[in-house]
């Protein structure tokens, strides 16, 4: 039996019913400690459903949620008192979440200086920035250090500067051992900045694994290569060596590869070879993107 001291958060068997409407069936997810996690979906998937059953605004039908520790929401809605000053939200979230009086102090200095707003401490929240909100939003929701913590869209709505400096964030923070759990509709966010990925679609879980191993069990690894040739489509063949040929539009094919350094040059040999005139090449590897359209057979915002 799998020790569940390992898990930040472990999910069994999740079940949970809204009338004739199965928001989740049977879903299951383990997360472990310092892990990125990232929940992706369709709207409607059950992500959300997910994310409120674990928060425990929800109860679910059926099935089993462990966590060890504490738990952080960071809702997508912006979820502070605008009439307050950055400091004085810091204060109340603290002593709402039972932040020790003692070390409440150094606890917002720390990370009011983390999300780079130690010089607006004393500001009306109303007078921030969106991105400003959103940092400072985060913070509130981490004033008691929960070991997970659940964030949906955290960066929806901001600048990319700011989305970087979020994103930065919060990679330092699994790296003090806290584990997160994150839903995003931006799969190049997902891609980098997580370590595992969990697909739902119609609420089952129809995937879960890292960038590689999903690539690896859907589309597999190869390499897409883009060549803009002199020639027009239409007179290009269907097949050159072992390589096949994507007519894409005028004066552009695509191949697949396995390997850069082997294929490229064989590829481009061929061409050749057989008459064409390469002006152009982009080499495109498997993407999460890739990935979840071929999974889902949708983007993902789409319902």
């Amino acid at each position: 039996m799998t020790d569940k001291k390992q898990y930040a958060l472990k999910v069994q068997g999740a079940i949970k019913h809204f009338g004739n409407l199965q928001a989740l069936d049977q879903v299951g997810l383990e997360l472990k400690k310092g892990e990125r996690l990232a929940l992706l979906g369709p709207n409607g998937a059950g992500k959300t459903t997910m994310i409120r059953a674990i928060a425990g605004r929800l109860k679910l039908n059926q099935g089993d949620i462990q966590l060890n520790g504490s738990l952080g929401v960071i809702p997508q809605e912006i979820a502070l008192y605008p009439m307050l000053t950055a400091y004085e939200n810091m204060q109340a979230f603290g002593k709402m979440s039972g932040t020790p009086k003692s070390g409440l102090k150094n606890r917002i200095r720390e990370l009011l200086e983390w999300i780079g707003l130690e010089d607006r401490a004393h500001d009306l929240v109303s007078t921030f920035s969106g991105g400003m909100k959103r940092r400072l939003n985060i913070a509130c929701s981490l004033i008691h250090k929960p070991s997970v913590v659940l964030l949906d869209e955290p960066t929806v709505g901001v600048d990319p500067q700011s989305r970087q400096k979020i994103w930065e964030m919060l990679e330092e923070l699994s790296h003090s051992d806290t584990s997160l759990v994150v839903t995003t509709h931006m799969l190049d966010e997902a891609e980098k900045v997580c370590d595992r990925i969990l697909i739902l679609d119609h609420g089952k879980l129809i995937a879960q694994g890292t960038l590689d191993e999903l690539i690896l069990n859907t589309i597999g690894s190869k390499k897409k290569v883009v060549l803009t040739t002199k020639q027009t489509a239409e007179s290009i063949p269907a097949k050159v060596g072992s390589y096949k040929l994507e007519k894409l539009k005028e004066f552009k094919i695509r191949a697949e590869i396995d390997h850069v350094s082997d294929d490229l040059p064989n590829l481009l040999l061929h061409l050749k070879q057989a008459g064409l005139a390469v002006e152009d090449v982009q080499i495109k590897p498997p993407t999460l993107h890739a990935v979840f359209i071929h999974l889902t057979g949708r983007e993902l915002r789409d319902a």
